[in-house]
């Protein structure tokens, strides 16, 4: 089979070939020789290709990884100039004054207890419902901690995930809603026994002179117990509601206080 440079020859027929006398043999061996030689370098190339491709993938993941790093590090969900703003925004609200460092740093560690998960602190919470979110705030929160920066923690410690939309859009709000829990905070403050000395001031003198806002009778309405209700069953429906109306959740921020004050008003009590 194929062409034997050989046996060519110019001739028009058969009878008149020539055979061809060059050295075609030497010529053939050549070539056989160069195949050889092509054959080995495709391997080589092969080879080489091969550990290029082995080596190719982790540069490109490498690659593809760095954009996604710098535009976490240039774009974070809370940025210094946000909590700022923020600390401006609260400054400039009915009742600001009313607040004091201490008491929203006391605030801030109420609600990280009351939270679902009472050994984490509010970086942590805060990066349970959001990836990132805790370590973005408190980056951009520099030290020292003001009045107005932790006042901005103390409204994520409240709001949660849905901090940032209260802070932009209804600044009045977060104030007064500080305002409420600072001074309720206060109240769950005294010792029982000027509770006791409370509660029985409260019987002599009408419910006109009660410190708590619920009496227990209202206090039970709002955990839907009975009057005689054991401190399990206050414990079990104050834990349902909690997850029923958490800010963290889409709660009502109202409703919410109030089934805290009710428990520990019951509690009290008990």
């Amino acid at each position: 089979m194929g062409f034997d440079p050989r046996r060519w020859s110019s001739a028009a027929g058969p009878h008149r070939r020539q055979t061809v006398t060059s050295n075609v043999d030497a010529l053939l061996a050549e070539n056989d020789s160069l195949r050889r030689q092509v054959l080995q370098l495709k391997r080589q190339l092969d080879v080489l290709r091969q550990r290029s491709w082995s080596q190719h993938p982790s540069r490109q993941q490498h690659s593809s990884d760095a954009p996604r790093q710098q535009q976490r590090e240039i774009t974070p969900s809370v940025s210094t100039d946000q909590v700022e703003r923020w600390g401006e925004a609260l400054a400039h609200q009915q009742g600001w004054n009313t607040l004091r460092l201490n008491e929203l740093e006391q605030l801030i560690d109420a609600l990280n207890r009351a939270s679902f998960h009472p050994h984490l602190n509010l970086q942590q919470r805060l990066d349970r419902l959001m990836p990132g979110l805790g370590a973005d705030l408190f980056a951009a929160t520099h030290k020292p901690v003001t009045k107005k920066r932790c006042a901005v923690l103390a409204a994520f410690a409240l709001y949660g995930i849905r901090s940032r939309e209260w802070l932009d859009e209804d600044p009045q709000r977060v104030v007064f809603e500080l305002k409420s829990r600072q001074q309720s905070s206060q109240k769950n403050r005294r010792t029982r026994s000027d509770q006791r000395a409370s509660d029985r001031n409260s019987q002599s003198y009408g419910r006109a002179n009660k410190s708590s806002e619920f009496s227990v009778g209202e206090a039970l309405l709002v955990l839907g117990l009975k009057r005689g209700a054991s401190q399990d069953s206050i414990k079990k429906s104050y834990r349902r509601l909690v997850k029923q109306h958490h800010p963290d959740l889409g709660g009502s921020v109202d409703q919410f206080r109030k089934v805290n004050e009710a428990y520990q008003q019951l509690m009290m009590k008990g």
